[in-house]
């Protein structure tokens, strides 16, 4: 210690420690500042830690390393890494000289492992990684101190609709992955954990070809359709057009309930897309086709108007089947005043169209009046005993 007062008498002596501490670290300050540089590599002592980093003594100078300068891991806390009193080899990232500020790294003294990350991750590599964060979009897995990989909450399963990371993972897991992308650029790893795993949707056009009747449990019902679980976490639809063959169904209710357990028949597998389309009228007798093999263009049915529009009638031939009779075939075309159709009451008419493909119906009134007059006309001749007519013989049997 260095004497700084001396009273002889009163016999009393002053000392000081931290005037000589304070001489000493001037010095050493001075010569520090004299070969601080950025990039130099120094060896300092940690002489405080707070929550945003460390304050490192490099001699007479403090510098702040700040705790995304300390790993190139993820750092929670500066004390995880670091304590006070520890030796640490640091390098000048900056140095400002007029405020005597320094910014120092620690982990630039080492090479940054994204720097060849797509040659060690390379894409549909299986990785093993510790989950160290979960987020609402997915989960980030430390693959080695410093590079992390995201599993992306679309990635985890196969089958099920996951909505939170957290029903599948948790932190501190040790997973299994598959890379499906690298960018090192924006330091990214794309990860997929289903890819581990056979994908179930590949394996169902085997299980379940196209025609094949499967039972299942309705899972849901939405405006266009209900959703079957065929097997566990895999649903088809059933569409609500493929419902029924005959009836108008406005919504799944009409014809399911939730909960229901039905059978229906596989009509398409989109695996890529994780599709599967059922069919419910498909297993019963395509009443069309029942309504066409029993009739032809020519024939005459009686059927009932149910709606009239603007265009023509609506008439009901069978439960389910329908025809048009278009409002030009509404008269008999020989001066006749046209057929006044009243919705509800049965007449009998003409097939004149029959179009399976697009089921599709068309009647005559005016067709079936027609055969009348020509039946009629022909009796009248038979009857007249002649095969000719003049044409008073017109006039007097259309009077």
């Amino acid at each position: 210690m260095r004497v700084i007062k001396v009273n002889k008498k009163r016999g009393n002596i002053v000392l000081s420690r931290k005037v000589l501490l304070e001489e000493e670290n001037t010095e050493r300050k001075k010569h520090t500042l004299e070969t601080l540089a950025e990039g130099k590599v120094l060896r300092g002592q940690v002489k405080n830690i707070t929550d945003y980093g460390a304050f490192i003594d490099l001699g007479g100078i403090d510098g702040l390393l700040h705790i995304t300068d300390m790993s190139w891991g993820r750092v929670g806390h500066p004390s995880e890494v670091l304590k006070v009193n520890d030796e640490i080899d640091v390098i000048v990232l900056k140095y400002d000289p007029a405020t005597e500020r320094v910014s120092l790294g620690h982990k630039q003294l080492v090479a940054d492992p994204w720097s060849a990350v797509a040659e060690r991750y390379p894409a549909g590599m299986r990785v093993s990684g510790k989950v160290v964060s979960l987020t609402d979009y997915g989960a980030f897995i430390e693959l080695e101190p410093g590079v992390e990989g995201l599993i992306h909450v679309s990635e985890m399963s196969w089958s099920k609709r996951v909505k939170h990371p957290s029903k599948i993972l948790n932190v501190g897991d040790n997973v299994e992955a598959m890379v499906l992308g690298v960018d090192a650029t924006a330091r990214r790893i794309s990860l997929g954990l289903k890819q581990v795993e056979q994908n179930p949707w590949h394996d169902l056009a085997e299980k379940y070809p196209v025609g094949t009747k499967i039972k299942g449990k309705v899972r849901n019902l939405t405006e266009f359709g209900a959703f079957v679980e065929v097997e566990e976490d895999i649903d088809g639809l059933i569409h609500i057009s493929d419902m029924s063959w005959s009836k108008r169904v406005k919504h799944p209710s009409e014809v399911l309930k939730k909960g229901d357990v039905v059978e229906a028949m596989v009509l398409n597998i989109d695996a890529e897309n994780q599709r599967l389309s059922l069919g419910l009228k498909q297993l019963a007798t395509d009443i069309w086709d029942d309504f066409f093999s029993r009739h032809h263009v020519g024939s005459t049915i009686d059927g009932k108007v149910v709606r009239m529009t603007n265009f023509g009638a609506f008439v009901e031939l069978d439960e389910g089947i329908e025809g048009l009779i278009h409002v030009s075939e509404f008269d008999d075309s020989h001066g006749q005043e046209k057929v006044d159709l009243q919705v509800d009451q049965t007449y009998t008419m003409k097939i004149i169209k029959l179009s399976p493909a697009e089921r599709k119906i068309g009647l005559s009134i005016r067709a079936l009046k027609s055969d009348e007059f020509r039946t009629d006309w022909e009796a009248y001749q038979e009857g007249s005993g002649t095969g000719e007519a003049t044409l008073g013989d017109h006039i007097r049997f259309k009077s």
